[in-house]
């Protein structure tokens, strides 16, 4: 399957939210229940570090950082989010995705990635872990998903090149 990656724009909002709604049918993608309008979205998420990846007109998935904080010391750590098409999970596209996004990361100054993942999510734990990702504990009843306490699996990725000295 031939596909691109771009820097994401509004436009493909869409598209962004039926992917996000797609993960969060899954039952192990997310704690939100409802997808949020693009305001709110965009708000969210850092600019310079939204990806899609495309067939055409056609997205496949999409990437992008949160901040974690708002103190200065840690400005370089972000949370990384990644979603694919149900219909496209398991071709290969979520590695070149996720790596386009480090190498946008590294590029903006982050030195830290990091990820929580719901254990049962074991693709998404296979992903990040391909990439460098390592798993730095287990959230004990983190929240509440239907009546019923989730775990998340919190996971992270120093970079080598981005604030090594």
């Amino acid at each position: 399957m031939e596909y691109q990656i771009s820097k994401m724009e509004e436009k493909d909002w869409e598209q962004v939210r039926d992917i996000f709604i797609q993960g969060i049918q899954t039952g192990n993608a997310t704690f939100d229940t409802d997808a949020p309008s693009w305001e709110e979205w965009d708000r969210g998420h850092i600019h310079a570090c939204r990806l899609v990846v495309s067939n055409g007109e056609k997205l496949l998935g999409w990437a992008a950082l949160s901040q974690v904080s708002s103190r200065r010391a840690f400005a370089g750590i972000a949370e990384l989010s990644i979603y694919l098409s149900v219909d496209s999970v398991g071709k290969g596209i979520g590695s070149k995705l996720i790596q386009a996004v480090i190498e946008s990361s590294e590029a903006a100054g982050f030195w830290t990635l990091q990820s929580g993942i719901f254990p049962e999510n074991t693709a998404s734990i296979h992903l990040h872990k391909k990439v460098g990702f390592r798993e730095i504990g287990v959230r004990k009843q983190l929240g509440k998903m239907n009546g019923r306490w989730r775990d998340v699996v919190m996971m992270e990725r120093r970079s080598e090149i981005v604030g090594i000295e």
